[in-house]
């Protein structure tokens, strides 16, 4: 008896948020999703203001915004055989036991991408770490970073203010390892502050210098340039690499979910038993050309 795809749909779909909160604390562009490309227009110079104008007529000018395009990703998970499975009526409690690790690694991917997609560049928009030593905790690296102290976080609010970012929906998200350095730095009454903005619907686990504290396994990491490069998901071992916190304001960043869909193969000859797979199409960026709105805080490499 075939299953319904569309209970798998949506368990795909509503699997991509776990542990991925901040997927929703973005622009959402689901409705521009049309093919494979997103086209978004990036807002050029806005027109001056002139105190007691004396010269007329006014120089009329145009804003010259560009096409901040960018293309969708198709993420697809490999096959899994359920032997026999054509005698089981699947619910959602069995759907857990078989799909769990599948969906966790397709929301991990998918997160981990986007927040390569939105990472800083530039390098007034990138903040280092000022703590003292600890032992490096990215996979594959080696030797000792300086840690997240919250004078570093405060860093990153100082560069959003000079920059006039909103100071209203400012979001950090910390893997495990630095959210744990910064709750030693932070003093009994600024924790106690920090705690009181909890949000645990959306993912928040605090605030601090405006910014809405959010935590996840993993994060992003950089190389150990003069300019940081941050690395894509997946990237070979590195041994100078180093772990990264991203900060940004919801209007500065977007993501756009595509098609999600499900795939069964019944009776399969070769596998004897039920293959199914899913599919999701995901993509987001950075809403400005000059990256504004957004900061990564990248640890210093110490040995």
């Amino acid at each position: 008896m075939a299953i319904q795809k569309e209970i798998w749909t949506d368990y795909i779909a509503e699997n991509l948020y776990k542990n991925n909160d901040f997927l929703k604390l973005c622009f959402n562009a689901d409705d521009r999703v049309n093919g494979k490309t997103v086209h978004m227009g990036s807002a050029g110079t806005a027109a001056s203001v002139v105190r007691n104008r004396t010269v007329l007529p006014a120089v009329v000018v145009q804003r010259a915004d560009d096409d901040n395009s960018y293309d969708i990703d198709e993420f697809t998970v490999n096959p899994t055989v359920i032997p026999n499975a054509d005698t089981v009526e699947l619910t959602y409690n069995k759907m857990d036991s078989v799909m769990y690790d599948t969906m966790k690694n397709l929301s991990q991917s998918v997160g981990s991408w986007m927040l390569y997609n939105w990472r800083a560049i530039v390098a007034d928009y990138q903040v280092r770490t000022t703590g003292g030593s600890a032992a490096t905790h990215i996979s594959g690296s080696t030797g000792t970073r300086k840690k997240l102290l919250a004078a570093d976080i405060q860093n990153a609010a100082r560069t959003f203010n000079d920059l006039d970012i909103e100071d209203t929906d400012r979001y950090i998200l910390l893997d495990a390892y630095m959210y744990n350095e910064l709750l030693s730095d932070l003093k009994f009454g600024e924790f106690r502050d920090s705690v009181k903005q909890m949000d645990l619907a959306k993912g928040i686990i605090g605030e601090l210098y405006d910014f809405n504290i959010l935590r996840r396994g993993t994060v992003l990491s950089y190389d150990n340039e003069t300019l940081p490069v941050a690395r894509v998901p997946g990237a070979d071992a590195l041994s100078s690499a180093n772990g990264a916190a991203i900060c940004w304001q919801k209007a500065a960043v977007e993501r756009a979910f595509g098609s999600i869909k499900f795939f069964e193969d019944l009776d399969s000859p070769t596998m004897y038993g039920d293959t199914y797979s899913g599919l999701v199409r995901a993509g987001g960026i950075k809403r400005r050309h000059d990256g504004k709105g957004v900061v990564s805080i990248v640890q210093t490499l110490l040995t």
